[in-house]
């Protein structure tokens, strides 16, 4: 216990000097016609998580380095990104040596495998900006990752897909980061840059493969439901229309709760974790079938998908008015 008392204080006082030599940098993040901000705030103040892993590193040893080693790249090119932009195809070749060093960690970067391997690298990758996309608002990022940690932590227990004090750690950096970015609209002292939304990602992928491979149960990816709907949903929406799906937007869900509809930042994020505790506490509750897990997963993906529709229905009207004003 007194480890992770001091594991705790060591993040305070990490998060506190990252944004001390931002501030000096001028590493901020400017509001621009796809933000849901309206002021200049701290950017990168999700680099706790990385920090936080070599934290536990410190603590704990380094048996995982595959992992720490990508972890260590994808952040750091995404923290590279934060500061000075950078070209597309860069950081895709980053994040896919990213997570080559992932599934070798896992132990599956099989060649009779090619083609398992390229179809998972592509998945993980695209989950992983994908992450990244949704964070726009105060606190939806570390929110919603930390109604995946909890769950991850309980299953855990049951599973040792993993060491439970990487879990407890990113809780920690979690926590740390939420001190300051939960927050209502204009209050947040920072956002959790590239580096930050980046990095919980790979975090939880390297975590929810763990289980996955563990228990041969693929079912347990409806940890990243809500995400994962609004993300893909999001995208199709936006072929349909013809835009360019590479191109900064404000067409999310979320984004339509906080911006047109003028819902608080908090409460739209407090709907996506509590929705996505909700769909983890179901899981949980469930008995140990493969097929019930299926029937549920499917369930929950039709749910949540015609809800994303329906919701599209009635308020994207609103959306497009700001657009009308915007192109004047």
């Amino acid at each position: 216990m007194l480890q992770f008392v001091i594991i705790t204080m060591i993040l305070f006082v990490l998060e506190i000097a990252y944004f001390k030599i931002a501030d000096k940098l001028n590493i901020i993040d400017k509001p621009n016609e796809r933000s849901s901000h309206t002021s200049i705030v701290l950017r990168g103040g999700g680099i706790i998580y990385i920090l936080g892993i070599w934290v536990y590193a410190m603590f704990f040893g380094i048996a995982v380095w595959p992992f720490l080693m990508g972890l260590t790249l994808i952040a750091g090119i995404s923290l590279v990104d934060d500061i000075h932009s950078l070209p597309d195809s860069i950081r895709l070749v980053v994040q896919f040596t990213s997570m080559s060093l992932l599934f070798y960690q896992w132990d599956i970067l099989h060649i009779q495998d090619w083609w398992i391997v390229i179809l998972g690298l592509v998945l993980c990758v695209g989950i992983t900006n994908a992450y990244n996309f949704m964070d726009g608002i105060n606190g939806i990022n570390g929110g919603y990752s930390m109604t995946i940690l909890l769950p991850l932590l309980w299953f855990n227990q049951q599973y040792k897909f993993a060491d439970s004090n990487i879990i407890l750690v990113t809780i920690i950096a979690n926590f740390v980061f939420l001190i300051f970015n939960f927050r209502p609209k204009g209050k947040a002292k920072c956002f959790a840059g590239d580096v930050g939304s980046v990095g919980i990602a790979f975090i939880i992928i390297y975590l929810l493969g763990a289980l996955i491979l563990k228990t041969g149960d693929f079912t347990y990816i409806i940890f990243l439901a809500m995400y994962g709907v609004d993300s893909v949903l999001t995208i199709c929406h936006r072929i349909m229309l013809h835009e360019n799906i590479g191109k900064p937007h404000r067409k999310h869900a979320y984004q339509l709760m906080a911006n047109e509809l003028k819902i608080g930042h908090v409460k739209v994020s407090s709907v996506y974790m509590l929705s996505q505790l909700a769909i983890a506490i179901g899981l949980i509750l469930l008995p140990k079938n493969i097929w019930i897990h299926w029937i549920y997963a499917i369930s929950v993906i039709i749910i949540l998908s015609a809800i994303y529709v329906l919701f599209m229905k009635k308020y994207y009207h609103l959306h497009e008015a700001y657009l009308a004003t915007i192109k004047k």
